[in-house]
């Protein structure tokens, strides 16, 4: 039985993995980098290590430190959380000569998960459907021009190792080919330390769609239902929802024997999310396989009722799963909104700097996990996400309406948010019929539909202060005259008249 976890994360999903050690009675070691110094989970942690310095090559992704210090302070296991090491196949490896329990896969089987290219190759094999696309790593232009001409445009160049829409790019024209293929290798290169890339057919008009599942070291798996992930940004997540508004019982049937399938093909055991595009003729895809908790996966918690961080630990210490698919009852509907220290109005440019007053939401249906507190410094160094607010209600309407009034309410002050942009897409008429698809932030423009409402509302602003001040002014000056008026009535009873009044 596991005793004492080390937490090889930061924030709020730190924080996350403290709660569910408390649940579970395990000590839980919390570890820093300079820049945390002051941070929300050292301070709830049972025990708090410094790691190094402000930059994660000089902390939080330290493989070798990271281990040697699980076993100084005789840790169990280590729970990797999300980003950093989480999907690193060295570092699961690492664990495991070292006799540490690594809470996710297999270094093995991180090592199938990494390589996206293989992946697919290895799932379309075993009949799961996938993106058409070139079996091997585009090495050269003339690879480039010769394959995009069979597949056909528009297409997708992707990065093999890596996720994250780092690498990825649209190519709609033979044109564009050369400039995005060279672009793409130097930002995976950059990115991952690799830079091979491939090609598919890009799937325009497509929905996100991924699988929660859980599987254990005996092979007993199940899923969790779906969530619908299509509210994007330059590929990155912005908001996601359980159960997929889209979705109904047979399509979610078909999708969650695909996900199942592709965890059995690659001998996957813990926690992992496969992830799918679906068509508009309902056909699904698989993209790629996120081996480890994803940021999304309060959503998943809200309408199954299950811990899925306390499941985790669990399969890592060897027990069976106690759930059965016929257990997982979907209730109700989630919706999660990742706040970022953002500035909408600046092209969504990074926010640093001191939190200076932050007042959470509340009520029935409304969850924030974050690890802000009035005072706290965000710092340079780490990725914009400060919290993620989830509301649940019986039904969609009722889950945005929670989610618009719970943005409504959220105070942060001192740093700028996207909450802005969040209000904007849950009020867009699209959206609340449900009608979106990874392209939706574009095809609305809500980035400039955010800066247009701000300046509105900075101007209604300006207007009313002026207005303000010009009342007071008049008041003011009401008040002046009543005291000169009043001095010269007593001036006169006194029998002088004050010259000038």
């Amino acid at each position: 039985m596991i005793k004492r976890i080390l937490i090889a994360n930061r924030g709020e999903i730190a924080l996350r993995i403290i709660r569910a050690c408390k649940e579970l009675n395990i000590c839980s070691l919390a570890i820093f980098s300079d820049a945390d110094i002051n941070s929300l989970h050292i301070k709830y942690a049972d025990e708090a290590y410094r790691i190094g310095g402000n930059y994660p090559s000089e902390s939080y992704l330290k493989i070798d430190e990271i281990v040697e210090l699980a076993k100084k302070v005789g840790a169990d296991a280590i729970h990797p959380g999300y980003g950093f090491l989480s999907e690193n196949p060295k570092f699961a490896e690492k664990c495991e000569k070292e006799g540490i329990i690594f809470i996710g896969p297999k270094s093995t089987t991180l090592e199938k998960t990494g390589n996206k290219l293989e992946c697919k190759i290895t799932l379309e094999k075993a009949g799961i459907p996938t993106l058409k696309g070139h079996k091997g790593e585009i090495k050269s232009l003339e690879d480039l021009y010769k394959v995009s001409e069979e597949i056909g445009f528009p297409i997708l160049i992707k990065s093999v190792y890596g996720g994250g829409g780092r690498g990825l790019r649209i190519v709609r024209n033979k044109e564009e080919l050369r400039e995005a293929f060279l672009s793409s290798q130097l930002e995976a290169k950059e990115a991952f330390g690799r830079g091979e890339v491939y090609l598919e057919k890009y799937l325009e008009g497509a929905r996100h769609i991924e699988i929660q599942i859980l599987r254990d070291i005996y092979g007993n798996s199940i899923h969790l239902g779906e969530r619908d992930c299509s509210i994007q940004r330059r590929y990155q997540k912005i908001i996601e929802m359980a159960p997929s508004p889209i979705l109904n019982d047979e399509l979610r049937k078909k999708v969650g024997s695909y996900a199942l399938k592709a965890a059995e093909v690659i001998d996957y055991t813990n926690a992992g999310t496969v992830e799918f595009l679906l068509d508009k003729n309902f056909n699904f895809y698989f993209i790629e396989i996120n081996a480890r908790l994803q940021v999304e996966h309060p959503i998943t918690e809200m309408v199954t009722g299950v811990d899925l961080v306390k499941e985790q630990i669990k399969i890592a210490q060897g027990e069976k799963l106690d759930l059965k698919q016929e257990d997982i009852k979907i209730r109700g509907f989630s919706i999660e909104c990742r706040i970022n220290a953002e500035d909408p109005l600046n092209d969504l440019m990074p926010s640093v700097g001191t939190v200076k007053y932050y007042l959470p939401p509340s009520g029935i249906g409304v969850r924030v996990d974050s690890a802000l507190y009035s005072g706290y410094n965000i710092p340079i160094y780490y990725d914009s996400l400060i919290a993620k607010l989830i509301t649940w209600g019986r039904d969609f309407e009722e889950a945005r309406g929670r989610m618009v009034n719970a943005l409504k309410d959220y105070q942060i002050e001192g740093v700028s948010t996207n909450i802005p942009l969040l209000l904007t897409i849950l009020n867009n008429e699209r959206f609340i019929k449900q009608d979106f698809t990874v392209n939706f932030i574009e095809e609305e423009k809500i980035l400039e539909k955010t800066k247009m409402i701000e300046a509105n509302k900075k101007r209604e602003m300006e207007e009313v202060a002026a207005i303000v001040a010009s009342l007071n002014l008049k008041v003011k000056k009401k008040k002046e005259y009543s005291t000169i008026k009043n001095l010269q009535v007593k001036s006169l009873s006194k029998g002088r008249f004050i010259d000038g009044l």
